[in-house]
């Protein structure tokens, strides 16, 4: 039985915290997702990542991996660990069976064969019977993969498909739900997708975890929306009225005389929905651009703005 360092895999340090656990994770699972990587090895790489994930991120089950490695499934699941894992060490005064001493006065009045059950399912046999112990049905465990979204996507909400790769490397389609308003970290929880269950338990779920993205036109800050409004030399110098587009669509848009690029331009309650009640607010930051190239007239009307003009930019 081969022994995977799940910490090496998620690139992170034994005793890093549950948060540094589950960020490593996120940002390694976008790096190695194969809708996204075509690199090969990736895909394998992805699974590693889910399999690391999925028994560091719960602490009962990290604790088991710490204590017994390679045979820490086996053991949770009350199986008799694989062959090579005999040399295991359990100690049972993790589980409140001993002595002060650790001697076997802790088993004094204990049935031992519910020691054995607790840890292996079953209770001992006498060698006079081979009758395999009963094993009770296990629910399979819940996967968690990240849902890249845009912020515009994320404010509207609605149905968007996807696609999930099983351990086969089989892709299924699933109709995603996507709840307005929803905020990077939450989950989806999509009942039954998870990993199949074991002796005829149900299958665990398939978290994904929201992962807001800033795209080219909204940037979410807590509630606020941040975006840039692109205006001409002339248009900021001079004061215009403009179209800007927002979450909900177009509005109008006044913007004052003399407004340099970085100037902020608030519309009230134009932003992401609070958590509680009311909405954040919109800022439209205003970018002077020009154009790619001057004809003859507007480099003329340039030089003599030049000569007529007393401002200095720079002091």
């Amino acid at each position: 039985m081969s022994y995977k360092d799940y910490y090496e895999t998620l690139e992170v340090a034994r005793t890093a915290s549950q948060d540094e656990i589950a960020k490593s994770f996120r940002k390694l699972a976008r790096k190695f997702h194969p809708d996204v990587n075509h690199q090969p090895g990736a895909e394998d790489r992805f699974k590693q990542l889910n399999e690391a994930y999925d028994t560091l991120k719960d602490p009962e089950r990290r604790k088991l991996y710490d204590r017994y490695g390679a045979a820490w499934k086996a053991i949770s699941e009350g199986r008799q660990p694989p062959p090579g894992a005999e040399n295991a060490r359990f100690d049972f005064r993790d589980f409140g069976f001993g002595g002060a001493g650790g001697g076997a006065s802790g088993f004094e009045g204990r049935d031992i064969g519910s020691i054995f059950e607790q840890f292996f399912g079953g209770r001992p046999t006498d060698g006079r019977s081979s009758r395999p112990r009963s094993r009770a049905p296990r629910r399979g465990e819940d996967h968690v993969a990240p849902l890249e979204i845009t912020v515009e996507d994320a404010f509207h909400g609605g149905s968007r498909e996807i696609g999930v790769r099983d351990e086969s490397g089989q892709t299924t389609r699933l109709q995603v739900r996507i709840p307005g308003g929803v905020r990077s970290g939450q989950k989806i929880r999509l009942a039954g997708k998870g990993g199949p269950g074991a002796q005829g338990g149900p299958p665990g779920d398939l978290l994904l975890e929201v992962q807001l993205l800033p795209d080219g036109r909204f940037r979410l800050e807590g509630d606020d929306v941040h975006t840039v409004l692109q205006v001409s030399p002339w248009e900021a110098a001079l004061g215009t009225t403009v179209t800007l587009q927002t979450l909900e669509g177009e509005v109008r848009l006044k913007v004052p005389p003399c407004s340099s690029s970085g100037r902020s331009i608030r519309l009230k309650e134009r932003g992401y929905p609070r958590k509680e009640a009311g909405r954040g607010d919109l800022f439209a930051t205003v970018q002077v651009v020009l154009p790619d190239a001057l004809s003859e007239r507007e480099r003329e009307l340039f030089e003599q703005l030049q000569q007529a003009s007393t401002f200095h930019p720079r002091g």
